[in-house]
């Protein structure tokens, strides 16, 4: 796991970095920093939006009793997709706005899921809970 976070680490600067480069020469330097503002702004914005739905869902469901297990994976794309979306880049962007959008959240919900079980099963996440 480490290696691939030290890869990904790497390697998604350095291609954002070129990306943002050959960008900036076919539509100038000026217009390529109005749109890496503007989607960190929007990418604010509308994981902001998306928050507050999933925590009023969220409590809605904790007071009928439920256990909000889907409302807190929807919280965890939001949160991760909010910071890719402050992250200055396109492709970090383009990821970050699938992961708030509630129209394509549901395919990382269950990459999420199965990564989260696979964990479980592998005895490196534990849960504990107190009364």
């Amino acid at each position: 796991m480490f290696r691939v976070l030290l890869a990904i680490f790497i390697l998604v600067p350095a291609i954002e970095i070129t990306l943002m480069i050959t960008l900036g020469h076919f539509i100038g330097g000026w217009t390529t920093f109005a749109l890496i503002l503007l989607s960190g702004f929007l990418g604010a914005y509308f994981a902001k939006r998306e928050g507050r739905k999933v925590w009023e869902y969220a409590r809605y469901e904790s007071s009928q009793g439920q256990l909000p297990a889907q409302s807190l994976l929807d919280g965890i794309c939001i949160f991760l997709g909010g910071i890719l979306l402050i992250t200055p880049g396109f492709i970090t962007d383009i990821f970050g706005f699938l992961l708030v959008f509630p129209y394509t959240r549901p395919i990382f919900k269950v990459l999420l899921l199965a990564l989260i079980q696979k964990q479980i099963g592998k005895g490196r996440i534990n849960f504990f809970f107190r009364r």
